[in-house]
């Protein structure tokens, strides 16, 4: 029982002990109180089962927007190439390789401005990356982890080969906030356009 009800409870009864009236007028004075309290009950009642229903309603709205928010983190796939036409490097010194022509960005984790992909949630990703460039220039690119080198794929200087094409790929587990990007080394270069020198990752499985 409720204070209100408890407090209206004990009104009625001190109402009636102190009028001290014969026993046909009690009775006609309960009668009068206790249907009042019963009506009182039935609507407390309502409104408590209307309240217990709303928070029900309100706990699956915020379950779904969970699993929806969920299901989003775990849709990731960026493909991008350099974009530009041309000689990219060589330069003196390690270079991250921007790809800036976006291909897809699902979930935007891969940022075309730094190169660099920054995983979302810890999963299991899967990388790829692939170019083409002048055989009379060495060629040196590695799949970055955070600052460890994954895999690597090169090419000598050659006047015999007027140009290379290549690439490498792996698979790597990550936690969130691993940065993953693609490095070329000194004096190494790749020919840039919005199709040939390319930089792909998905998240296979999340973790």
């Amino acid at each position: 029982m409720t204070f209100s009800v408890w407090l209206l409870v004990c009104f009625c009864g001190l109402t009636l002990g102190q009028n001290v009236l014969p026993q046909t007028e009690v009775a006609s004075e309960t009668g009068s109180c206790f249907p009042d309290m019963s009506k009182f009950l039935k609507e407390f009642g309502a409104m408590k089962q209307k309240q217990e229903a709303m928070e029900t309603r309100q706990k699956e709205t915020e379950n779904q927007v969970l699993e929806l928010k969920k299901k989003d983190a775990t849709n990731i796939a960026f493909s991008a190439a350099t974009g530009g036409s041309g000689h990219n490097g060589p330069f003196d010194t390690e270079t991250t390789l921007i790809y800036r022509k976006l291909i897809i960005n699902v979930g935007n984790a891969y940022n075309q401005h730094t190169g660099i992909f920054v995983a979302p949630v810890p999963g299991i990703y899967y990388f790829t990356f692939f170019y083409h460039a002048g055989g009379s220039q060495v060629l040196s690119l590695a799949l970055m982890k955070n600052n460890e080198k994954v895999v690597t794929t090169y090419d000598h200087k050659t006047s015999q080969d007027g140009d290379d094409s290549g690439g490498n790929a792996a698979l790597l587990q990550l936690q969130q906030g691993d940065q993953v990007y693609v490095r070329m080394y000194a004096n190494s270069h790749v020919w840039q356009n919005d199709h040939i020198t390319t930089f792909s990752g998905v998240l296979l499985r999340p973790l």
